[in-house]
């Protein structure tokens, strides 16, 4: 039974992730087009739209906090290889298993934020387009929560390679 629910926790992170990097995608060539519309907007048609500059931001924002997560996923996240490397075998799970724990804590922590600070954007606003900053700060909390789940999804996933010379 619990094989089958680590077996269904991989297919649902797999199945996120690969969701997430095809808005990653998309939302990279959306950003290329607004800035190439900005750029040929400011040096040949002098329409005088700024516009395109803080859109291709918030885009950038969350195609960038979006893509974290697929980093968690295939644990590509920034770690401590090196120190791991001139630790023993066993020295070397143990740093992993904590340095999952902190990321895990962290993302979750600054889920818990971010949807405080998105209730907080409500009250601001962006500078050109008048609306209110919930869209843009909600890029935290959404991000958070789904690299706290990828990094929980890799724990399960990779606890039997950690655990299993452990115990010879």
């Amino acid at each position: 039974m619990e094989e089958k629910s680590q077996s269904l926790l991989h297919k649902v992170a797999q199945k996120v992730n690969w969701f997430v990097e095809r808005v990653c995608a998309l939302l990279v060539a959306i950003m290329v087009i607004v800035i190439w519309f900005g750029v040929v907007e400011r040096y040949f048609l002098n329409w005088g739209h700024t516009w395109t500059e803080e859109l291709s931001r918030y885009i950038m924002i969350w195609a960038a906090l979006l893509a974290i997560s697929c980093g968690a996923f295939y644990r590509e996240h920034i770690g401590l290889n090196v120190v791991g490397r001139f630790l023993p075998e066993k020295g070397a799970r143990i740093l992993v298993i904590c340095l999952d724990l902190v990321s895990f804590s962290f993302f979750t922590f600054l889920a818990w934020y971010g949807i405080g600070m998105t209730q907080a954007g409500l009250g601001q606003y962006a500078t050109i387009f008048g609306i209110t900053m919930v869209v843009p700060f909600a890029a935290v909390p959404i991000s958070s929560a789904l690299t706290a789940f990828q990094i929980f999804a890799a724990m399960i996933r990779d606890q039997k390679t950690i655990a299993a010379p452990m115990t010879q």
